[in-house]
């Protein structure tokens, strides 16, 4: 008998070692998935984007590389506190119903320590590795889409116009970061990813219209049932869009090769907005979605390609 044992305890204490980082595990995966990686990831592109286009060439790598890991932290922070805002929101709805807080997988402090850490932790490595102005946009990023758009999401359909301003600032962190300044190549960046977002979200909101209706959130979409309207803002935005993508090659941003390649890329995504209007379905709503997705990476692709310097 003391032989089994003796045997078992080590298998008792491997199974619990084993529970335990497996619990360990779990815990890691749920904070991770509240900083939404795959939007921190394409935030981190734009930033990239405004910051080699600020540097013209001499772009620093260490400051490179702070400015995306302190807007990584800050993104991913705003995006906790998103979360831990709209909970209960978040429970009502199909498409966030298994997210962290609403399956109880971490607890509403334990989010909004981690938010608010990730918030301070990014600021100050924005604030020692690049500069104040960096740092200064990436707060305002963090506050306008928390404490602004956030609360806003159940009472207007504004709330998408007002998001969008946040949504399209992390370009704008680059080029502070690399130039510490603001001009009108900045306001460039800035109002391509502002206008790109319109056509976007609207087809997400028709998309998952019903679901956003349950969690009590004013959409566009939930006050448009034929999606007239929605169709129309979806396709002026679009169409506002191609001057707005022209634009840094007009300034001296961008040369020739850019000039041709946004035109067409605003001229696809125009079509894509016009169908949807025309035709509105989650067909063609997801067909714009699809085209949302081509457009923005590849502008800013082009944008990196076909610099001219300063």
């Amino acid at each position: 008998m003391k032989t089994a044992v003796t045997y078992a305890q080590p298998v008792l204490a491997s199974a619990s070692t084993e529970a335990a980082l497996a619990a360990a595990g779990n815990k890691v995966a749920a904070y991770v998935s509240l900083t939404k990686p795959r939007i921190v990831v394409m935030v981190l592109v734009t930033v990239g984007v405004g910051f080699l286009l600020g540097a013209r060439g001499s772009a620093h790598p260490a400051t490179l590389s702070l400015t995306l890991l302190g807007t990584a932290l800050v993104a991913g922070g705003a995006s906790t506190l998103n979360q831990w805002m709209e909970r209960a929101r978040d429970a009502r709805m199909r498409r966030t119903a298994n997210r962290a807080l609403p399956r109880g997988r971490l607890g509403a402090v334990e989010a909004a320590s981690f938010g608010v850490g990730l918030g301070l932790a990014g600021t100050a490595i924005l604030l020692w590795g690049a500069n104040w102005l960096a740092a200064a946009v990436a707060v305002s990023t963090l506050l306008l889409y928390v404490f602004v758009y956030t609360p806003l999401k159940p009472w207007t359909t504004l709330n998408t116009a007002i998001g969008a301003i946040p949504g399209a600032l992390p370009p704008v962190i680059g080029w502070a970061a690399a130039t510490e300044t603001l001009g009108i190549e900045a306001f460039a960046l800035f109002l391509i990813v502002f206008l790109w977002q319109f056509p976007h979200f609207l087809a997400i909101a028709w998309i998952y219209r019903e679901d956003y209706a349950r969690g009590g959130l004013k959409m566009l979409p939930g006050v448009d049932p034929q999606g007239a309207l929605t169709g129309r803002q979806a396709t002026s935005y679009a169409l506002a869009l191609i001057p707005a993508g022209l634009l840094p090659a007009t300034i001296g941003l961008a040369g020739p090769v850019y000039f041709i390649g946004a035109l067409v890329l605003s001229l696809c995504y125009l079509v894509a907005a016009i169908q949807f209007w025309t035709g509105v379905s989650e067909s063609t709503a997801r067909r714009l979605l699809r085209m949302s997705f081509f457009y923005l990476p590849l502008v800013l692709l082009l944008l990196v390609l076909n610099p001219l310097p300063a």
